[in-house]
This record gives C-alpha cells, structure tokens and sequence, in this order.
C-alpha cells in the first residue's frame, strides 16, 4: 500500500479564540509537517494577525481550493472572502459566523473527499443552529442518518454513551436492550476498525446505584446477547466502584449510560492528551479538548498534537482494515461438501447387483 501523506482539514475554530495560536505552535515542530498536510478551513488575513499580535513566528501558503495543497507546508484555505474584525479573547456574532463559514467549507470538501481526516477548532455551541456539538451539526448538514458515536478519549482511556445528549433523569426511558446492543456493537467495530484493537474487550457501567428495571430488563441481557455474539462486552458495573477501584484500565473502552456518567470521571482522569473521536462517518473526526479556560499566549497544543495523531492514525487504520476486506483472496482448495445424509440411504452398488 502506497505510504503517502495524510492530508488533514483544520477547522479555525472562533476567530477571536485559541485556534491559531494553537495551530502555530503545533506546526512550529518540523515532525508535525513529516506526519501529514495540513488545511486549515478560515483565512489568511485572520492568521496574520494573530501571528503578528501574538508575536510568532509562523510560515503559511495561501491556498484556494484543498487539491493546491502543498506537502511539508501549513496550507490556510481561504473559506471566506469578507474581512473579520479580531477582538482576541472576546466572542462576538461576527466571531462566531466566520467559525461556521470555515466549518460549512470544510463540511462542503468532507463530503467530497478532498482531504483524509477532519479535526475541529473550538467554537461556541451557540453558532450551530441548535447542534449540540461540532460533530452533531456536521451529521446533519450531511444528511447521515446511520448511527454515528462520539468516543471520548484520553491515553488507552475511552469513554462513550449508549444514549443521546439529555439529562440524566430522561435517559432512562431511552435505555433499552436494543439500544444498549447497538451502541456497544458500533463501539466494538469502532476499536477494531479506526483505533486498530485486535479483540476489544468493553465494559458496560449500570444505570442505576443499585439493581432497577434498566439494569435487569435492558442492560443485563444486552450484555449477555452480545457475548453470544462475539462482542466481548462486561458488566453491568457500578460506575463509583468501577473508576474508584481502577478497573477500567483492564478494558478497550467503557460504555456508560448518560452523558454525565462518562464525563465526570473522563475529566477527572485524562490529561492534556484528551479528544473527542467521532465514528460512524466516512472519515475521521476528531476533536481536541482543551480542560479549562485558557488565555492567548498560555494555551498548550498539545491537545491538538494529539488530535492530529489520532486523525492519521485512524485514517491508516482504516486503510489498512478495510482494504483486505474488499479484495479478499481466492480460495486456493475446495471445501468438501458434506454428503452425509445422502450417502447414508444410498444403496450400494455390489447390494443392487446381489439383488
């Protein structure tokens, strides 16, 4: 297979807020220019200033379209063409509206291929027309109606949620045995096929401190049907025993109940290694977290290193999973068919002969 470069989209991210410093100081280290091309989705007039206001030393080119994009360069894609007013550090409607115009360009070239692998910038919730996040609103805006799982990870940490964004008191009218079945069976195929885990192995917390309906008519019995299908899921456990004793670092990943039920703890134990990896869609997405609020001039990329990792990573992954699936080799022998029944009221030859 051809080792040629990955090429990632960065979304900008609010024009007033941390995304090109970010950007900056990751692609100040030359291996981040070995590892893949990146494309940032915003503007180049935007990007001078706060190379300039920031005081970095930061080279870009200047591209129109995501095919110009040249290797071992940080490439800037004009997304918009009119002039935004920078107030770093201050969110503003104009702020806000040019983060969605880079983020709708970027979702535009996402559905046609021009890139491998898309990692989002951070933005206001409040700029996505209802969206709960960047990743919900680039589902809609491309029509995608399979499931589609948001797989929270920090290290060999990996954290998702069987229900939709609610609050914890409505998720359990959405718990049921199909749905926990369905998620885990995403999730499964999600390690196996964008983080590359030979034989996942899952653990599924409980929804309730103590035994309720939830966990007898719908959790207890998913777990067991899916390990009769070769899902290798555990549970259910008890969410404060089961991160207060450690033993989440004996699984692939953990799928909880409710949102808060995975958040508390995943925030609590990840680093600054911390993303947000979206599977379901055609290609990687992958958002980093930046834990608290920071200032211009004090934000760590490390978040978004990771996150490029992540992204490239899970594009090879796929390649690598998926082409053999698609070309699988010929059979080189004849399977012997099992005749047995027929063979077995069949009347041997020398018998007719004698009758």
């Amino acid at each position: 297979m051809e080792q040629r470069k990955i090429r990632v989209a960065i979304t900008q991210g609010d024009t007033n807020g941390i995304g090109y410093e970010t950007i900056f100081k990751c692609f100040a280290e030359p291996a981040a220019l070995e590892l893949c091309t990146p494309i940032v989705y915003g503007s180049p007039k935007v990007a001078a200033y706060h190379r300039k206001a920031l005081n970095m030393q930061a080279n870009f080119s200047i591209i129109t379209s995501a095919n110009a994009a040249q290797n071992d360069k940080l490439n800037v894609l004009t997304a918009f063409e009119n002039d935004v007013k920078v107030e770093l550090g201050a969110r503003t409607p104009e702020s806000g509206a040019a983060a969605r115009k880079a983020l709708d360009r970027a979702i535009a070239d996402f559905a046609s291929g021009a890139f491998d692998a898309l990692v989002t910038m951070p933005m206001d919730t409040a700029d996505l027309d209802g969206a709960s996040s960047q990743a919900d609103y680039i589902i809609r805006a491309l029509g995608i109606t399979n499931d589609c799982m948001q797989v929270f990870t920090s290290g060999a940490l990996r954290l998702a949620v069987a229900t939709p964004l609610c609050p914890a008191g409505a998720a359990a009218a959405l718990i049921s045995k199909e749905a926990v079945e369905g998620k885990a069976k995403l999730l499964f195929n999600c390690l196996k096929r964008d983080f590359r885990v030979n034989n996942p192995r899952m653990a599924v917390l409980a929804y309730n401190m103590m035994a309720s309906t939830e966990e007898n008519d719908a959790i207890a019995p998913a777990v067991e049907q899916l390990k009769t299908d070769k899902v290798w899921t555990y549970g259910p456990f008890q969410a404060d025993d089961f991160f207060s004793s450690c033993q989440h670092v004996h699984f692939d990943a953990i799928l909880a109940m409710y949102y808060e039920q995975a958040m508390i703890p995943f925030k609590m134990l990840a680093g600054d290694e911390a993303s947000v990896f979206t599977t379901g869609l055609s290609l990687p997405l992958v958002e980093p977290m930046f834990m608290g609020e920071k200032e211009q001039t004090q934000v760590d990329e490390l978040p978004l290193r990771t996150a490029l990792y992540m992204a490239v990573d899970a594009a090879r992954n796929r390649e690598n999973y998926d082409e053999p699936l698609a070309n699988p080799l010929k059979k080189l022998y004849h399977e012997k068919r099992d005749e047995s029944e027929k063979v077995r009221f069949t009347i041997p030859k020398k018998h007719e002969e004698k009758n």
